[in-house]
């Protein structure tokens, strides 16, 4: 018995847009929510929300049974990390702060088995090898894993064409806010000229044959990426969404 198959990873190599929800509040009953809500994926954030691998093996699960694709944002991209996360049964991975192509490539080798990388061969007691029941799991695992990472700061910008031709990456990930910052525009995101150069990143991820990602509000941005041609977007956030809904209800009683 394989790996299952990566259905998003498939969906992206076609080019197929694939919109999703950023999961920042821990807990079952909000992925499951989620999970239900009709996205193709959502994201388990460990960087900017909990990093705590029993509480994200419990989101997985909640997600399992809507059949929404789950995402996991690891909060650093270490090895030690990755490999709990793809050991928590994770197909699909987003790293943040990727700064190069060297870089990219360390997150490659984290994510496979060797020979072609470095993944430590613990998966056949953890749930991705369903603790022994799926014995040719390490045979097929590679191909089957998803890597997006993040380019989010000048330097990522500067190196993004090789970034992008890193053998392995699947997608590239622009986050606009910590460009945005890391640019000079900490304050004013709306920039007219962050926006040029988020667009002329995606072009260069595009060009490179890869899957280009970002998370933006509202449909007239979303409309915008798509025409960009972005295919891993990000719609919103649950801790986001709830405040906002909070606040709305709050001001009309």
């Amino acid at each position: 018995m394989a790996a299952p198959v990566n259905e998003l990873k498939a969906a992206l190599a076609e080019g197929r847009m694939q919109r999703g929800l950023w999961l920042n509040l821990p807990g079952m009953v909000t992925a499951e929510m989620a999970g239900r809500a009709g996205f193709d994926w959502c994201l388990i954030d460990g960087e900017h929300g909990p990093w705590d691998p029993s509480g994200i093996r419990d989101q997985l699960i909640a997600l399992a049974g809507t059949g929404t694709h789950a995402v996991v944002r690891v909060p650093v991209a270490e090895d030690w990390i990755i490999k709990q996360a793809l050991d928590l049964g994770v197909q699909t991975l987003l790293v943040p702060m990727v700064n190069s192509a060297e870089e990219a490539r360390a997150v490659v080798r984290a994510c496979r088995y060797p020979p072609d990388g470095v993944r430590g061969m613990g998966a056949m007691v953890a749930r991705a090898g369903e603790f022994g029941g799926t014995a040719d799991y390490p045979a097929s695992a590679n191909d089957q894993i998803c890597i997006l990472v993040q380019a989010e700061s000048q330097a990522a910008i500067d190196e993004l064409a090789e970034i992008t031709a890193v053998e392995g990456v699947d997608g590239v990930f622009i986050g606009p806010a910590d460009l945005g910052a890391d640019m000079g525009y900490r304050d004013s995101l709306s920039d007219p000229d962050l926006w040029v150069t988020v667009a002329k990143g995606i072009e260069t991820i595009r060009s490179g044959g890869k899957s280009a990602g970002i998370i933006v509000s509202g449909a007239e941005a979303e409309a915008k990426m798509r025409e960009l041609g972005v295919t891993f977007l990000g719609c919103g956030s649950d801790a986001s969404l709830l405040q906002a809904g909070l606040m709305e209800l709050s001001r009309g009683c």
